[in-house]
């Protein structure tokens, strides 16, 4: 084996090239909830525009489930690797785009239009690379280490998003309020293109997944695999799809929706919000690994369980910790509520990737992670600032992260055991074998 094929390379490389890509992709979810509202949206009340910013921010979600069928498809037909560096780039030219769109006061109308045109090419990339990120990782390991060597890809998003939120907190800290929401915020977006450009390298130099190699070779590739992940996998999909779908809604709610909470209802600084998002997020970049590979120990169900039920609990004590505006207890709120989301997204690649065979892994995969996210992700800031603005409380918002995380626990307790299915198996997740 080549050194540029050993698992540990391919592993750094998707580790960072999906750090890239999620700060990316995080950057517009930060950009939403402190400065689109005012510049995209001037017209509207300050609660409505943040709320159609985050509607924007929604239609990433909605093109990631085509992205995941698109790059999926050519994942399962041509190889890892190529669709690989096609997302990076996709992604890569989006986010650099968004840092060069004038405001509404310069264009009208055709401001936001670019926004939603350069978010949905977002939300293309990511629905692609992830899949493919985690399959690379898993496929070019060892059965004994597969928990472990697909949460490093995951732990791109803390990283991404940890990289977001900084570079957005260190402009916010050295620029006056005027200068941060007139050009100071596009500086983040614009530093993408040369982030990309190292990812690239990195991407460029390690070689295909074993594993589709051998089904390649044999001639055995899915011809149309989105009909044929629906005709051999309906079961895997639909525990994907609800097994994810309350990660997502914690997520977003813990680090998105937060940054809303914070300025608009508590009337507090930006900083404190990114401050707190930043140390929660240093804390994932060591327990998702951890969390992934205690899931190669105990199996990915008891794990992903037991963060989903810390979740729900600390749904209830979340916001009223915010509520003291006291910026330590923030910063514990937050810390908590990432590392209960830690238990559940460290074996969670893993997980989804398992439920799949190899020659239908990438659309299969893509397919459930990224469908989830538009039930979750995409609706999760909007739904909790409708709720609040309609019931006045953020209990409200508790009890719909509680709801969804429900959905997660329900389908991990129909669903198969993985963490000891062969990855050969044309039917994962239903056997025993080590391979």
């Amino acid at each position: 084996m080549s050194a540029t094929s050993t698992p540990r390379r391919v592993i750094v490389a998707s580790l960072i090239g999906t750090s890239l890509e999620w700060y990316d992709f995080f950057l517009y979810g930060s950009a939403a909830a402190l400065v689109f509202g005012k510049l995209f949206f001037p017209q509207f009340e300050a609660l409505t525009g943040t709320l159609l910013a985050f509607a924007t921010y929604a239609v990433g979600f909605v093109a990631r489930p085509l992205g995941g069928v698109i790059f999926g498809h050519f994942g399962d037909r041509v190889g890892r690797r190529n669709v690989l560096v096609v997302t990076l780039l996709l992604m890569g030219a989006a986010t650099f785009a968004i840092g060069l769109v004038p405001s509404y006061a310069a264009i009208g109308v055709a401001a936001p239009i670019l926004l939603v045109t350069l978010r949905f090419l977002q939300g293309l990339g990511l629905g692609g690379e992830w899949g493919g990120a985690v399959i690379m990782s898993v496929e070019h390991g060892g059965a004994d280490r597969r928990g472990l060597n697909a949460s490093w890809p995951q732990v791109g998003v803390p990283a991404g998003n940890l990289l977001a939120a900084g570079v957005l907190w260190v402009l916010n800290a050295v620029l006056p309020e005027s200068a941060f929401l007139s050009w100071g915020w596009r500086i983040a977006f614009l530093l993408s293109g040369a982030l990309v450009a190292v990812g690239l390298w990195i991407r460029l130099t390690v070689s295909e997944s074993p594993l589709f190699a051998e089904v390649e070779k044999s001639g055995d590739t899915a011809k149309i695999p989105l009909v044929e992940v629906l005709r051999r996998h309906p079961r895997g999909l639909l525990v994907a799809m609800a097994a994810r779908i309350g990660t997502d809604v914690a997520f977003y709610t813990f680090t998105l929706y937060v940054l809303t909470y914070i300025t608009g209802t508590l009337g507090l600084p930006r900083s404190a919000g990114l401050a707190a998002v930043l140390i929660g997020s240093a804390f994932q970049l060591a327990l998702i690994p951890a969390f992934g590979a205690l899931s190669d120990r105990v199996g990915r169900r008891p794990v992903y369980a037991a963060g989903a039920a810390a979740a729900a609990g600390w749904a209830f004590a979340f916001f009223p910790l915010l509520d003291t505006g006291n910026r330590a207890v923030i910063v514990l709120a937050v810390v908590v509520a990432l590392a209960t989301h830690a238990a559940m997204y460290g074996p969670q690649a893993a997980f989804i990737v398992e439920l799949f065979s190899t020659r239908l892994r990438y659309s299969g995969a893509s397919m459930g992670y990224q469908i989830a996210g538009i039930l979750g992700g995409a609706l999760a800031p909007i739904v909790s600032i409708k709720l609040v603005q309609v019931t006045g409380s953020a209990f409200a918002v508790s009890a719909y992260v509680l709801a969804a995380l429900l959905v997660t626990l329900i389908a991990l307790w129909f669903a198969p055991e993985t963490s000891r299915a062969g990855l050969r198996d044309e039917q994962p997740g239903t056997v025993t074998a080590s391979g």
